[in-house]
């Protein structure tokens, strides 16, 4: 039996920011990400970290674990602080702004090409999960 409060993928829809997570739960988590996201066509990911660069780096391990084309940055603050992330795979963007209050973690939406999919997100994910 584990301590850990998060067993599940949905376990993570009820925090504010990414829990730490023990190597057996990462595991089982990419397991049922890799089956969530099976199902949806494209994808939207909102990354809240300390810096922009923090969050780049976790959008292209991100996009390198799924064998993504890399998203072009279009937008980003000059100056330094905690960031959000948004990317959105079907635009091909992403956009950075600079966001005070957030927790930390990836939350990745998935989509389908008509109504008959629902958006679905999940997360919030540790920064370092994909890597």
């Amino acid at each position: 039996m584990t301590d850990s409060p998060v067993q599940h993928l949905a376990d993570l829809a009820r925090l504010r920011g990414a829990p730490e997570l023990l190597p057996q739960i990462r595991n089982k988590l990419r397991g049922e990400l890799d089956q969530a996201m099976a199902k949806a066509s494209w994808f939207t990911i909102g990354i809240m970290a300390p810096s922009r660069e923090q969050a780049l780096t976790a959008l292209r391990s991100l996009e390198q674990s799924q064998q993504w084309e890399p998203l072009e940055l279009v937008d980003s603050p000059e100056e330094q602080g905690p960031v959000f992330l948004k990317a959105n795979q079907k635009g091909g963007t992403i956009r950075i702004r600079i966001e005070h209050g957030l927790g930390e973690g990836i939350l990745i939406s998935g989509h389908g090409d008509d109504d008959t999919t629902p958006s679905t997100t999940w997360g919030p994910l540790p920064l370092d999960f994909f890597s």
